[in-house]
């Protein structure tokens, strides 16, 4: 804590530091007005809304140490579970390989048949990701291998199940698929998310030329690195007037200025232009408010690449799904619901987390269940001190 004598000279320095960095502000507002012409209002449109999405990291972790399983479960905005599926960090990676397919080869899941999509020839989640271990190295050197791989594993069935939805299902009406987080992925192993992109534009033509359907693939972020760098520059020049909901595309220049890694700006545009592929980005991104005042909130959006020449169409979908968004004001609403379904959390999380408990129950001797018991029943005095 602070003495109070010391706050006048604290104050002094912040004052200081501020005016001398005063050209770092007085540049990110020089970028903004850039954009100011291409602002664009937005008209609702009316279509089906379907949202994919994972339980977040937090909800789906049952930790009894030293057991810690990871939930994957992954269900669209209507309630549908498209996977299901428990892993730890010590769950050898080519028996979870394995279990994506049949006996006979064919693929069991929607991972299998995306990894078989992409070319992945040695049917090892390995090879998928780089992110992903060695089963030999799990098996062997448990210790060594991060457990962050089990998100990673999550994040993948996620992309997994959008892939199936467009790549292998039919749609009775014009549709938009609205992704949790941003169209962009640094989990695939070498070129492959370059193959996934081109997939779900082959797919969607298809579907355009076959049924006459148009789907959209959209990817929407709560927070970004490059939102929260140009927010208060736009606050200040009123990049969004009030009166009306409105977009800007953001050009890949002012993406860069964000990243530390300038590929994570890299798009579509730049193939056969020399210099690193595209690896890691499937979408252009825009900033978007969805509320007409201007203290609603700005979201960051990605579109397909493919489909950035139909953007008003695409923002007056998501205007209207995501007018009524509850309980996050001017958010789509489809995305909402699938994180209704998708939870785990109260009650389903404490059956689940005692299933744990059982589980360990069986590994002991009876003479040894009656510690296990008094363990759970033991409570924590360190929260004795907000009583």
């Amino acid at each position: 804590m602070f003495d109070p004598k010391e706050l006048p000279e604290l104050r002094q320095t912040i004052h200081e530091a501020t005016v001398r960095d005063r050209r770092l502000l007085d540049d990110l507002r020089a970028e903004i007005r850039t954009l100011a012409g291409e602002v664009r209002t937005i008209q609702p449109r009316t279509t089906t809304s379907v949202s994919l999405v994972a339980s977040d990291g937090g909800n789906n972790k049952l930790v009894f140490d030293p057991f810690h399983v990871q939930l994957v479960r992954v269900v669209d905005s209507y309630g549908e579970q498209l996977c299901l599926d428990a892993v730890t960090p010590t769950t050898d990676t080519d028996v979870l390989s394995r279990a994506q397919f049949n006996p006979d080869g064919t693929p069991r899941t929607a991972l299998g048949r995306m990894m078989i999509d992409l070319g992945v020839d040695s049917r090892t989640l390995s090879e998928l990701s780089h992110m992903i271990p060695e089963g030999k190295k799990v098996r062997e050197k448990p210790d060594e291998v991060s457990p962050s791989w089990v998100l990673v594993y999550r994040d993948l069935c996620e992309w997994a199940a959008l892939y199936e939805r467009i790549c292998y299902r039919t749609f009775a009406t014009d549709t938009l698929l609205v992704r949790d987080g941003l169209l962009r992925s640094k989990l695939f192993r070498g070129e492959r998310f370059i193959a996934f992109r081109k997939c779900i534009e082959d797919a969607i033509e298809r579907i355009r030329r076959e049924t006459r359907r148009k789907v959209y693939l959209v990817g929407i972020a709560k927070h970004s690195k490059v939102l929260a760098r140009y927010n208060l520059a736009m606050a200040l020049e009123t990049t969004f007037a009030a009166g009306a909901p409105r977009f800007v595309k953001v050009p890949r220049s002012l993406e860069a200025k964000a990243y530390v890694w300038p590929e994570y700006a890299r798009g579509a545009e730049t193939e056969g232009g020399g210099g690193e592929a595209p690896k890691f980005v499937a979408g252009d991104m825009y900033f978007v408010r969805f509320g007409s005042r201007s203290g609603d909130p700005l979201w960051t959006v990605d579109i397909l690449s493919s489909q950035v020449g139909q953007a008003v169409e695409i923002f007056g979908y998501l205007f209207a799904d995501a007018i009524d968004g509850f309980p996050v004001p001017f958010y789509p609403r489809c995305l909402q619901r699938a994180h209704e379904f998708a939870q785990i959390v109260d009650f389903d999380l404490d059956i689940l987390q005692d299933e744990v408990i059982g589980a360990v129950r069986g590994l002991l001797n009876d003479n040894e269940v009656p510690a296990l018991d008094a363990l759970r029943l033991r409570g924590d005095v360190s929260g004795r001190r907000y009583e």
